[in-house]
């Protein structure tokens, strides 16, 4: 992902959600044109996150500016990522998301499946057309890698979304320090059990950048999976 941001002049305010934005991207919604909103903040601090200015940052741009910039977009862009940092935190998301169908854009959210309330009620409101889950580890390795007892929510976004008709992708990032083989073998297996027949996306974490944990550079774990182990989902990696 980009991080390539467009950022405001106005003076930090507390209210604020939106950590800057990212004008332009074709990368982070599938086949779609789009932008990107980084909201402030998470509940997690994984050891590899390459976003620690965002993840501990604070808002800096209100919804009224970033609608301002999403409705000069119109007929130029596909749609909008929700991105950060963890979107979902944020009540006011209901809200712009509103605003943002109103102008006619499509509305993408990345998510580490936290909040399934929030999820819930994006999807009851018709509010998102498209989620990208982030499946950080093993109900073993979930603590160790987030830094937080979140397993449980995480799997109630999962069932959530494989009872609705929404279209979703699941995506881990793996360091070699924090997943292994075997991590990702059960991975695949607990999706495989869970009933997710699409495509299960792996990226090797960004090495030589600047990230929350004091954490060693990934030796790349995904090149030595065995992907053909795979029976129900399609295992695709990304970098």
């Amino acid at each position: 992902m980009s991080t390539n941001n467009v950022h405001t002049s106005r003076k930090e305010n507390a209210v604020n959600a939106i950590y800057s934005i990212t004008p332009f991207t074709l990368l982070d919604y599938p086949d779609k044109t789009a932008c990107i909103l980084w909201f402030a903040g998470c509940n997690m601090r994984c050891l590899y996150c390459y976003n620690p200015d965002i993840v501990l940052g604070k808002g800096k741009i209100s919804d009224n500016e970033a609608l301002k910039f999403i409705s000069s977009r119109k007929g130029l862009l596909d749609g909008v990522v929700f991105s950060g940092g963890e979107s979902t935190l944020h009540k006011n998301i209901i809200s712009l998301a509103t605003e943002i169908k109103k102008i006619g854009m499509l509305i993408k959210v990345d998510t580490n499946g936290s909040n399934p309330h929030m999820i819930k009620s994006l999807l009851q409101n018709q509010l998102v057309d498209y989620i990208a889950l982030d499946f950080k580890g093993t109900a073993d390795s979930y603590k160790q890698i987030t830094q937080s007892d979140l397993f449980q929510r995480f799997e109630e976004t999962l069932l959530l979304l494989l009872n609705s008709t929404i279209k979703f992708e699941i995506r881990t990032t793996v360091h070699s320090e924090l997943t292994d083989k075997k991590d990702l073998l059960w991975m695949q297996q607990y999706l495989e059990t869970k009933g997710y027949r699409g495509k299960y996306y792996l990226q090797n974490t960004i090495n030589n950048v600047p990230t929350l944990g004091n954490i060693e550079n990934s030796q790349k774990a995904i090149d030595t999976f065995n992907y053909s182990s795979a029976e129900k989902i399609n295992i695709v990696v990304r970098n």
